[in-house]
């Protein structure tokens, strides 16, 4: 039966707004309060990061401190790889979404010839390059690079050797080349956007199951399609960005808040139905930032709540695997 370890990324150098590196320290504070010892439960690491580089003169605009990116990635990989040999199970708490790429890579770097599935629940899609992100931030750029995926057709950036070198790098973290195809990808919940992701998701066949399209065919249609989707995987890793959430609901304590979201018991539900096909590998959850929050810790202590019910399951998923 795999473990549970905890991997703590306390990294922000992928945002564009800083303080979801404290986010982690939310959470455990969310748990404290609520009399629940959850982080003395489960053995953990700390990430090391390099969070000071945000104070450095920036050098790529289109892909802002993608050096140091690329580091973490390479740290957040070779935790999630070194943890999955040792037959563990990552609950991967990260700052930014950036880090989604490290733990993408660490999965194939350990399973190179097994297809892995990625449920991404999130606002964002996530799949700019440095050649189509209208701002730099990396957290915007995880999935293109787990894809390999440059979209130079629809460039609207020139960018330096310098960077495209960098890029090139954030592309073969890991093990070189594509960790995963278009159609190991799901999106729930994806509503900001840019023409260039459109573009990209319909061109490609990805699956986007938006909130009011779950709400009106209804949760267990859905989902099943969903499973269906990824059927041919053999692996599935999920990554839960906060901001999946109605920001109006639940808060705006998160780097992008995006309104029209998700309630908290509805995104627990899309987790567990994957945990439970026993496939799920590792789960990411990404992008608390309490700096925002102006409900006090409220979106910390839903984001802990989820977490506590998904490890449940999935503690109760291994078991009956073990006993099958």
């Amino acid at each position: 039966m795999r473990e549970v370890i905890i991997i703590k990324n306390r990294s922000d150098v992928g945002a564009g707004t800083r303080g979801s590196d404290l986010g982690i320290d939310a959470i455990e504070i969310a748990a404290i309060v609520k009399g629940d010892f959850y982080f003395n439960h489960y053995p953990f690491e700390d990430v090391p990061t390099e969070n000071e580089t945000i104070y450095n003169k920036e050098k790529n605009s289109f892909a802002k401190r993608i050096d140091s990116v690329i580091n973490q990635c390479n740290r957040v990989c070779e935790s999630v790889q070194r943890n999955l040999a040792e037959n563990k199970f990552p609950i991967v708490l990260s700052g930014d979404h950036s880090s989604a790429l490290g733990s993408i890579s660490g999965i194939k770097a350990m399973f190179p010839d097994k297809k892995i599935g990625v449920v991404w629940i999130d606002a964002h899609a996530d799949i700019h390059s440095p050649y189509t992100s209208p701002s730099g931030n990396i957290h915007g750029m995880p999935l293109a690079a787990a894809l390999s995926l440059d979209n130079l057709s629809l460039q609207i950036n020139k960018i330096s050797k310098e960077t495209e070198s960098w890029w090139t790098k954030m592309k073969n973290v890991g093990i070189p080349g594509p960790k995963i195809t278009f159609d190991e990808v799901v999106y729930f919940g994806v509503r900001d956007t840019e023409e260039p992701e459109d573009i990209t998701i319909a061109k490609n066949g990805i699956k986007n199951y938006p909130v009011h399209e779950m709400r009106y065919r209804g949760f267990d249609v859905c989902l099943d399609e969903a499973k269906t989707r990824l059927a041919h995987c053999d692996l599935i890793y999920i990554s839960f960005d906060v901001d999946s959430m109605d920001c109006d609901l639940v808060s705006d304590g998160t780097g992008t808040p995006v309104p029209r979201g998700f309630d908290a018991e509805e995104v627990t539900e899309i987790i567990l139905q994957f945990v439970k096909t026993g496939k799920v590998i590792c789960f990411e959850l990404v992008e608390v930032n309490p700096l925002l929050d102006t409900k006090g810790n409220k979106m910390a202590e839903t984001a802990f709540d989820i977490l506590r019910k998904v490890t449940d399951t999935v503690e109760f998923t291994n078991k009956k695997k073990l006993h099958a």
